[in-house]
């Protein structure tokens, strides 16, 4: 078998266990990576632009419609993505009934935004955008939906392809119609056109799953599938609670301008959670599959081997944006967004609660715990808002990024706690080699910036400088990576 052909089939075939999460795992970075890479040069156009008053609208008006269409969701996608993982043969059944809870789930929120919009923000340039935003999520909701159906079968392949294809449609429309119309409105219809566009591609990318799609019905799983789907639901809603609140509380309490400059912060940081997010849909059907098996011994060994990888990317690039964060901010969106430096900079530490966290999460749905969930969610959201409305009047937005930390830090605790308790895993042997590796970058960071080097080449030559004392240093899961991919 020629090298090409052994390549292929690595991208395109599932073989083994660990191939297969290595596979998804490359497809949903790439993607996602050149998805953020091209989203983000449209996000920098835009807020330079639009200027900081004008983004701030679109992102206030962002962050209420991304708030309030996650209840459109509220773990349908998971859960059929864990029960056809587990049962094929369910697969019509499953995806019909789960579309039409979606469809229900969304026409009511549909209803309830249409009606309250006018209510929902004193901003007038982002209470306007907010109709026009309702279709955008819609769409979304129901290509994410698609989306959850490709994870099952662990085909990572063709939801990369098309989350690439969505992100350039709305790159491509958003710079045409802002060269015509320089307007938050604009911006808005671009997100609009994209979405629908990556829609339409994932109906005749799944046109063979979807032709029984109506006649499969099932009253009687419509109980089970709200039962088993809510405590991840509330996972993810405290997931956008923690990314929005701040937007939404500092709309409350300061200007469109505020928003703006938080928002660019922000920005960079969410970026940046897409690594663990990817990872951790790659993992899932493996976990929903073990847990289903009773394997405590292999779940435990892939948990900790997965969360001491996240925490061994997570490290860096917290200390990273921690030290160059004001110029990382300066390089992107320009001094006059200089505000959302200090935002960034404290949002970066988020990296070392979230990374590993998501991941956590992940694993305890599919060992199908709830309790955690329904108490993490309560904690995140009541130490959220009270953070924020006491942090942001005297602190401005640093203090709502100090609230972000705050609400994760309170919140993720029980999820640690409960698997800790469940499993006894241990996470220092996978620890000790990026412990030791942290100094050597801290070093490197800290002498290049004082010798004023570029702050790419800084970011490179410290990244690499980590790298490598982790490879000087034989850390087993750089080893174990390296032996997969050959």
């Amino acid at each position: 078998m020629s090298r090409i052909q052994k390549i292929k089939n690595w991208l395109l075939k599932n073989q083994t266990a660990a191939q297969t999460v290595a596979k998804n795992t490359v497809w949903l970075v790439a993607s996602q990576i050149m998805s953020r890479v091209l989203r983000a040069g449209l996000v920098i156009y835009a807020a330079r632009v639009l200027g900081a008053s004008s983004w701030g609208a679109f992102s206030y008006a962002l962050a209420i419609v991304t708030f309030l269409t996650t209840f459109s969701d509220f773990g349908v996608n998971a859960y059929l993505t864990k029960e056809v993982a587990r049962d094929p043969n369910q697969k019509d059944r499953s995806l019909s009934t789960a579309l039409y809870i979606k469809l229900g789930l969304l026409f009511v929120l549909f209803i309830v935004i249409f009606l309250t919009r006018n209510y929902l923000t004193n901003i007038s340039e982002a209470r306007a955008l907010i109709p026009i935003l309702i279709f955008v999520f819609a769409f979304d909701a129901l290509r994410d939906f698609g989306s959850a159906l490709m994870r099952a079968f662990e085909r990572m392949e063709v939801e990369a392809l098309l989350t690439l294809l969505t992100n350039f449609a709305i790159v491509i429309f958003g710079f045409i119609f802002l060269a015509s119309s320089a307007a938050a409105q604009s911006l808005a219809y671009a997100y609009a056109a994209g979405s629908i566009l990556g829609f339409i591609a994932t109906l005749v990318a799944l046109r063979r799953h979807l032709r029984r799609i109506f006649s499969n019905f099932s009253a009687p799983l419509v109980k089970k599938i709200i039962t088993s789907a809510w405590p991840f639901g509330l996972m993810t809603l405290l997931g956008v609670i923690m990314l929005n609140t701040d937007i939404i509380v500092i709309g409350w309490l300061r200007s469109a301008e505020a928003v703006g400059f938080y928002s660019a912060g922000q920005k960079i940081t969410q970026l940046l959670y897409v690594v663990p997010t990817l990872f951790a849909s790659a993992l899932f059907p493996q976990f929903a599959r073990v847990a289903s098996a009773g394997q405590e011994a292999r779940f435990r060994l892939r948990l900790e081997k997965s969360l001491g990888l996240a925490l061994l990317i997570a490290l860096p690039l917290a200390l990273g944006g921690l030290l160059l964060g004001d110029q990382i901010t300066d390089l992107f969106f320009g001094p006059a967004y200089h505000p959302a430096a200090a935002v960034f900079q404290i949002l970066s530490l988020t990296f070392l609660i979230v990374f590993p966290s998501i991941i956590l999460s992940n694993a305890l749905f599919a060992r199908g715990e709830r309790k955690e969930f329904v108490r993490a969610v309560t904690i995140g959201l009541a130490t959220n808002l009270i953070a924020n409305l006491i942090l942001i009047p005297p602190f401005g937005l640093p203090g709502a990024a100090a609230a972000t930390i705050i609400s994760q830090v309170a919140s993720n605790f029980f999820f640690w706690k409960k698997m800790k308790r469940a499993l006894a895993f241990r996470l220092m042997p996978y620890l000790k080699t990026s412990l030791m590796a942290a100094p050597i970058m801290i070093i490197a960071t800290v002498a290049l910036r004082f010798g004023q080097v570029p702050v790419i080449a800084n970011v490179t030559a410290s990244g690499l400088a980590y790298i490598g004392t982790l490879y000087l240093l034989k850390e087993p899961l750089i080893v174990e990576v390296k032996r997969l991919f050959k």
